[in-house]
């Protein structure tokens, strides 16, 4: 995540999307190469396939490279960053955690924390953070971030790790730029174009493809503890 934001401000929001958007595909193809993996179904690489297609429609051509130049180390630590999010989600699943997805949650967001605060240090960014500048609104979206982002997406992100097929769970990814699109229009005002709604069934399909292809996880597939 930490890497993300960094990347996030060097590329158009467009490529960013859909760089970080890459995690599914990251998550099938980790899932396939690891030891005792499971291969993907055709129907499950087709709906990886379908979901970026739909995100690409959804961004435009254009906001791709933001009608300029894209910076390349950027756009590669965003590559790395989304392949990083995958392998820990797909260790999550079969690796010894704690029972409590609320303990798990936890542990990661500290530990990730704790990171972060040590390299925002020592890259120097401690004096440009200047807490009376921050508004209200920026507060706001902070405390739902935390709540909502944080404590219940999270959480809820960890269990269906544990629950279902990495493929499945990583799903996400394609269905909240379509959530955000609509949440622009129905809070902001935002207009939702035709283009929008053909992208939107777009990666709604893509997504029911891999959610109907595999079933929740097999006896057989319990993680180790």
């Amino acid at each position: 995540m930490g890497t993300r934001s960094w990347a996030e401000q060097r590329v158009p929001s467009g490529l960013a999307a859909l760089l970080v958007a890459v995690v599914p595909l990251w998550m099938v193809l980790i899932d396939w190469v690891r030891p005792r993996g499971e291969s993907p179904t055709p129907t499950v690489m087709l709906g990886v396939i379908v979901g970026l297609g739909g995100l690409v429609v959804l961004v435009g051509p254009g906001e791709l490279t933001g009608h300029g130049t894209v910076d390349p180390t950027a756009a590669i630590v965003l590559v790395l960053a989304s392949l990083a999010w995958a392998a820990g989600s797909v260790y999550n699943r079969y690796g010894s955690l704690p029972e409590s997805p609320a303990m798990s949650t936890g542990l990661q967001m500290i530990s990730g924390s704790v990171v972060l605060v040590v390299m925002g240090a020592l890259t120097g960014e401690g004096p440009a953070l200047q807490i009376h500048h921050i508004s209200t609104a920026s507060w706001i979206g902070w405390l739902y971030l935390v709540t909502f982002g944080g404590l219940v997406g999270f959480t809820a992100y960890i269990y269906l790790l544990q629950a279902v097929t990495p493929a499945k769970a990583s799903t996400y990814a394609y269905v909240n730029p379509v959530v955000a699109v609509f949440l622009g229009w129905a809070i902001a005002g935002e207009p939702v174009t035709a283009r929008t709604i053909v992208a939107a069934a777009i990666i709604l399909g893509g997504v029911a493809m891999i959610s109907l292809s595999q079933g929740a996880r097999r006896p057989t597939d319990s993680p180790s503890r």
